[in-house]
């Protein structure tokens, strides 16, 4: 891999190649092969009481390799896949590579699902093993293969006490490029959340925006704070950063702000990715007495950074701010690089091996300056190998144009004179909220069960901290009033059937709702009216 420079950026784009193998393990091919220095560092973790653990890469390789065999002795084997609901704790790490190695499929969750959402997750995908804290396993059921929980609890593996009753000898299983290899679910603006399903090439590709993004190298140490239930952990936490041999810090515990900045300089840390939402607080501290020498690269991505944000953190930090456009479907595909010029606003440019293009609504491409739907040239490898169960809803997201077969990323951008693509907005109803992806039916749904609610719609509304936040358009049942204890009892109905996040920031209380001559309610027209037309 050549490092890309301002002057090489086309070069580059034109030379490279993805070299995807035949077959790959990432727990066989990277993390064992990083393992044969056992000096090298994989993993500093640590959390708000003071504790921290250190791990080489060779403890990474001996600890997935019993946490492969714990779940083979349970019956878990190639193919099956696995619920992974941990936070910020090393044994994420360990059962998300350990799961590589097996061949079984992870589907990493955040902690907030629900009993509903996690029992959704389980049929949809047919996981038949799971792994969590001991104070989220009443979320699950028992017809599983293997339940393993960190903590004791009855009826569940401990995780430390069943990996140590293991060998840390195994032979990862061998995948072809194309074999499945990875789970994310991600919500939509209809209906339930969407299987995105990613093959082994996918993990070998997440190396591309490690190298050309985030520039690291074997000598960084990488912290990013995105959740574990991320496809942004990918890459910035495990598969982008282990690719490169660097050492990653993970940190468990709220955020902070001073605390943020405390372990940055305490622990040295030369490349940090953070929301925005977090980013928006961290340049309020006044940073002049703090040493963050080290801090070469700031990166974010999962919604946009307002160019004050970036010059603001650029004079405090003396480090640059490089946002970046990816989805849970292609990864990683726009970004700015470090060494090239920032235009305010922009995604950057395509990755080396992406070819992105702006489509018209008849699939033409259209000129420099014009805005349409943003396209990924679909011979990506990056790209997911399809929507688990849909192949209908999968043949959706191509479209033919100009003799070329292009992926639909559902938003809208253009592109300017110099190549730099500029984020216009969804063309759907997804709300992005703190990075989070929220899907309007999984909150309206959540609404329309409360005993006051007639109809409901959610949309997007403006917030200066989080870029967007649910709100909820109700009209409620007859002889109902609508007040603050009302707002309140109805805010917090929907965080008990619903992931918390989820919950409407915002309620408005309405006679009717916009709708077409079919019926269907007009959310876009909501969402206008929300962010001034």
């Amino acid at each position: 891999m050549q490092r890309l420079t301002m002057n090489r950026y086309a070069e580059t784009h034109q030379e490279f190649g993805w070299g995807v193998p035949d077959t790959f393990n990432f727990g066989a091919d990277v993390v064992d092969v990083w393992a044969q220095d056992p000096e090298r560092k994989a993993l500093i973790w640590l959390n708000e009481e003071g504790d921290e653990k250190h791990f080489s890469y060779q403890d990474i390789k001996h600890l997935t390799n019993q946490f492969a065999n714990m779940l083979a002795a349970q019956g878990v084997g190639r193919g099956d896949k696995v619920i992974i609901m941990l936070p910020r704790l090393p044994q994420w790490q360990i059962a998300m590579v350990g799961c590589n190695k097996l061949g079984a499929v992870p589907i990493p969750c955040v902690t907030m699902l629900t009993e509903k959402d996690i029992r959704y997750r389980v049929e949809h995908s047919g996981a038949v093993a799971a792994v969590t804290t001991a104070e989220h396993t009443h979320k699950f059921g028992d017809d599983f293969k293997a339940r393993v929980s960190v903590g004791a609890r009855e009826g569940w593996i401990e995780f430390e006490e069943g990996l140590a009753q293991q060998s840390n000898h195994f032979e990862p299983v061998r995948l072809s490029a194309d074999d499945p290899a990875i789970l994310f679910y991600t919500s939509g603006s209809t209906g339930l959340p969407k299987g995105v399903l990613h093959s082994a090439r996918g993990l070998f590709t997440w190396r591309v925006s490690a190298w050309y993004w985030l520039s690291l190298t074997e000598n960084d140490l990488m912290w990013c704070t995105a959740d574990t239930g991320w496809s942004k952990a990918g890459t910035s936490i495990l598969y982008g950063p282990w690719s490169c041999g660097c050492t990653v810090l993970f940190f468990e515990g709220g955020f902070d702000p001073e605390k943020r900045i405390d372990l940055l300089e305490k622990y040295g840390v030369s490349v940090f990715c953070a929301a925005a939402t977090e980013l928006r607080k961290l340049v309020q501290l006044d940073v002049s007495d703090r040493d963050l020498s080290q801090l070469r690269l700031t990166v974010s991505a999962g919604e946009s950074v307002n160019p004050e944000v970036v010059r603001a953190w650029r004079d405090s930090s003396g480090s640059d701010l490089l946002d970046g456009y990816g989805q849970t479907e292609t990864l990683m595909t726009i970004v700015n690089y470090p060494s090239m010029p920032v235009k305010p606003g922009s995604m950057g440019k395509p990755l080396p091996g992406t070819d992105a293009a702006i489509l018209n609504e008849t699939g033409n491409i259209l000129p420099a300056g014009e805005p349409g739907s943003l396209a990924i040239k679909a011979d990506n490898p990056q790209i997911m190998l399809g929507y688990l169960g849909d192949a209908e809803r999968t043949a959706s997201c191509y479209v033919e144009a100009e003799g070329q077969r292009w992926f639909l990323t559902g938003d809208n951008a253009y592109i300017d004179a110099d190549g730099y693509i500029f984020y216009e907005g969804r063309d759907d109803d997804v709300i992005n909220s703190a990075g989070y992806r929220i899907g309007p039916v999984e909150v309206e749904n959540a609404l329309m069960e409360h005993p006051s609610v007639q109809e409901c719609a959610a949309v997007a509304s403006p917030d200066i901290e989080r870029g967007e936040v649910v709100k909820a358009f109700i009209i409620l049942k007859e002889k109902v009033q609508g007040n603050e204890v009302l707002v309140k009892d109805i805010q917090n109905f929907t965080k008990q059937l619903t992931a918390p996040y989820k919950y409407p920031r915002k309620v408005e209380f309405v006679k009717e709702l916009p709708k077409t001559a079919t019926g269907k309610i007009q959310r876009k027209l909501l969402k206008q009216q929300e962010f001034g037309g």
